[in-house]
């Protein structure tokens, strides 16, 4: 038996617009200049409040989780707006359906999301079943700590060693190192494949069919050896 553990953001679906439109707000609100798309981009799957913090090198204070809060307000605001939600990446939809009807195979959901907004991405894309463990903000600390993959892999009853974590960032990958799983990097997200290979990555896939046929090989070929 196998746990497979997907991001959300930059993984699954493609939210770098949202995102950053509710951050450019955000930075307004509050007299700061707005952020780079780039700048955005590189924070996302951290939790809010340490992504904020991050974006403006400074350690969380009173005034990072009155930004996060304007966030979520903003965030709330586009929801409720009736604004298309965020599209999933092509292939997505379909290989998350084959891995799920598979008997060797349990999918799960680690995200820097809070539980409301993935609830609100799976319900839309009629992914909520498909789903046996997901983590979130609400639930555990910021990656890269391992605590999503853990408690996935303790509610699944998986070891570690038979998990994939599929994630577009450098924290999805520090995240499944340091939890002892395998990290597979997606390269159509947000960060540089060469920065997900130096933070562990085993495989870089280009799309979503190669996923498949890495989960369903006996063991993972390691693509750092192979070089």
């Amino acid at each position: 038996m196998k746990l497979v553990l997907f991001d959300c953001d930059g993984t699954i679906v493609d939210s770098a617009g949202v995102i950053h439109a509710c951050m450019e707000l955000t930075f307004d609100d509050f007299g700061m200049a707005r952020p780079a798309l780039a700048h955005t981009k590189s924070v996302i799957g951290l939790t809010l409040d340490i992504a904020i913090a991050q974006m403006l090198e400074r350690p969380l204070d009173a005034e990072i989780a009155a930004m996060t809060a304007r966030y979520k307000e903003h965030f709330l605001a586009y929801r409720e707006s009736g604004a298309a939600l965020e599209p999933a990446f092509d292939g997505l939809l379909e290989l998350i359906a084959t891995l799920a009807s598979r008997d060797d195979v349990i999918l799960g959901v680690v995200t820097g999301k809070s539980r409301r907004g993935l609830a609100s991405i799976l319900a839309h894309h009629g992914l909520t079943e498909a789903f046996f463990a997901t983590r979130t903000a609400d639930d555990c600390p910021s990656k890269p700590h391992p605590a999503m993959v853990l408690e996935c892999c303790a509610e699944a009853g998986i070891d570690p060693s038979q998990t994939f974590v599929i994630g577009d960032a450098v924290y999805d990958m520090q995240m499944a190192v340091s939890a002892g799983a395998s990290a597979i990097g997606v390269s159509w997200g947000y960060a540089p494949v060469d920065a997900l290979r130096a933070a562990g990555a085993s495989h870089i896939v280009g799309d979503a069919g190669e996923i498949a046929t890495l989960i369903a090989a006996p063991r993972i070929p390691d693509a750092r050896i192979a070089l």
